[in-house]
């Protein structure tokens, strides 16, 4: 006899559907075909062990079970449930009428309860497409693909319960999930708050810069100065998801694993912070089987990488294409995957080996050269893509111990909305540029004209402070954001004097 039953297979953020071809004849074998993983293979054993646990048993039948398309390989042991309801249908063991309106996903233990697997969001969305009627996984991941509308989502916990609705003998209640209540009741639910924050008004300002023109932005100073406090809040002032930002998202965080079992939809722009000790597969993604890096978890949100001179060379270097292209793909001998990479590159980094160097109160013990050679780790153009440049003082105690409160969250999100509201208008004839950090060198003269006093404010600061060619462009893009958060036509002098400010690293006397 032969039965059809259907999975998945994800490659890069999309699903493609997978049809497992179960042939029952005469003879004692058992075949699995279809360019199958290690561990699909071996998935063998564990239906036979978890059939036997729940009382049925494997067909004592020649099995023939092809994974099409077969020219595509099948990884993982998320097909383990539906080979194991495709064997127990082609064997007669069980009569099931309606498999082909069903996916089904699951791992199977060897007490036959179904345990989380990765990918299910994209894998909802292609059974949707393709015209399923419903999905069957494990419960932990119901909520996860019930956030597809238009496809009956069942959460089960033991394969009992599947042969058992399939045959008829046992209805399941459908996993239903509000996707905009969802969206809409969590949006901006942050557990930190820039009113946290003592002090580090300038800090504050440039972040606040930054967030308004998606600007890439590093901070420079001694330890337990704030840095690392600063960036974590950075997510809470930038603009709310929309609903198709936190799908994208959730996808990448699906194929990941990264979602929880209560999680439905991720409401909040990802934070991500690597150790320095992160290799550059892990960082932008890639595998035998290619899988997303922790760039494309920050998707839609931020990466912050502390301590920036200290990751290797090599990982800060292969940063460089996506931070322009703001996608990164993978390319392997059979196929090649997409990972979108949108997001903000906040950095944080001591000023020298020792840490104090240029600090109000403690001497630097740093030998001549050693500050120069420390900033040297840093690539001219990783640091290119870098707009705003702020150094990091320590709060002195008299702001410490202030009671009053500084500026929430809420205050400081609502001015780069404006702000950005400005720039999506801008640009609207402008396809893939979305904010001022975007703007090609050819959009700049017409986006970010200088007034005479304006010009010649920015020619004495270049020859005054030794500011690089490379800094040019860049204050030109901050100068623009800066008037865009005062809702100003032009630039202003003052816009471009705040601007010349945050290119600390450009000044040939920076580092001595």
């Amino acid at each position: 006899m032969l039965v059809k039953t259907y999975g998945s297979a994800v490659y890069g953020i999309n699903a493609t559907i997978i049809t497992i071809e179960v042939s029952a004849s005469q003879g004692f074998k058992f075949y699995l075909v279809g360019l199958p993983d290690n561990a699909v293979k071996e998935s063998q054993q564990r239906i036979e062990a978890a059939l036997r646990n729940n009382g049925y048993k494997m067909p004592g039948k020649k099995l023939i079970i092809n994974m099409a398309p077969a020219d595509i390989r099948k990884e993982g042991s998320a097909y383990d449930l539906a080979l194991a309801i495709g064997i127990l249908a082609a064997g007669e063991e069980i009569h099931a009428d309606h498999l082909e309106q069903y996916v089904i996903m699951g791992e199977l233990s060897l007490d036959g309860s179904i345990m989380p697997v990765k990918g299910v969001l994209p894998i909802a969305i292609e059974a949707r497409k393709q015209g399923f009627r419903g999905f069957i996984l494990p419960r932990f991941n119901a909520r996860e693909a019930a956030v597809v509308s238009d496809l009956d989502v069942y959460g089960v916990d033991n394969i009992r319960e599947v042969i058992g609705f399939l045959s008829g003998e046992l209805s399941l209640e459908p996993t239903i999930v509000d996707t905009r209540n969802e969206f809409f009741t969590n949006i901006n639910d942050y557990d930190v708050d820039f009113a946290d924050v003592k002090g580090q008004e300038n800090v504050k300002r440039a972040l606040e810069i930054a967030a308004s023109g998606s600007h890439n932005l590093i901070m420079i100073g001694p330890p337990g100065a704030g840095k690392t406090m600063l960036a974590k809040r950075l997510p809470t002032i930038l603009p709310p998801l929309s609903l198709y930002e936190a799908l994208e998202t959730t996808k990448i965080h699906s194929v990941a694993g990264k979602i929880l079992k209560d999680t439905s939809l991720l409401t909040t722009r990802p934070f991500r912070s690597p150790h320095h000790t992160i290799s550059d597969v892990a960082l932008v993604g890639g595998g035998s089987f290619p899988q997303p890096g922790e760039i494309s978890l920050a998707h839609n949100g931020v990466l912050f990488l502390d301590e920036l001179p200290e990751f290797k060379r090599t990982v800060l270097e292969v940063m460089r294409q996506p931070l322009e292209d703001r996608k990164i793909t993978i390319s392997r001998s059979k196929l090649s995957v997409e990972f979108p990479a949108s997001f903000m590159l906040v950095a944080s980094m001591n000023p020298c080996p020792c840490g104090y160097y240029n600090h109000p109160e403690k001497e630097c013990v740093c030998s001549p050269g050693v500050v120069q050679k420390y900033l040297n780790k840093i690539s001219g153009p990783l640091m290119d893509r870098i707009d705003i440049h702020i150094e990091v003082i320590p709060v002195p105690f008299d702001k410490l111990a202030e009671q009053r409160s500084a500026e929430t969250s809420e205050d400081v999100r609502y001015r780069v909305i404006q702000a950005r509201k400005i720039q999506l208008e801008r640009f609207k004839d402008h396809k893939g540029i979305h904010s001022n950090a975007q703007m090609t060198p050819g959009m700049l003269k017409d986006y970010c004209v200088l007034t005479p006093e304006s010009q010649s404010l920015l020619k004495n600061a270049m020859e005054k402070l030794g500011l690089s060619a490379r800094a040019y462009d860049r204050i030109l893009k901050v100068s623009r954001t800066i008037a865009d958060l005062e809702t100003s036509e032009g630039i202003k002098p003052y816009h471009v004097a705040e601007a010349i400010q945050y290119r600390s690293l450009d000044r040939d006397s920076w580092a001595g």
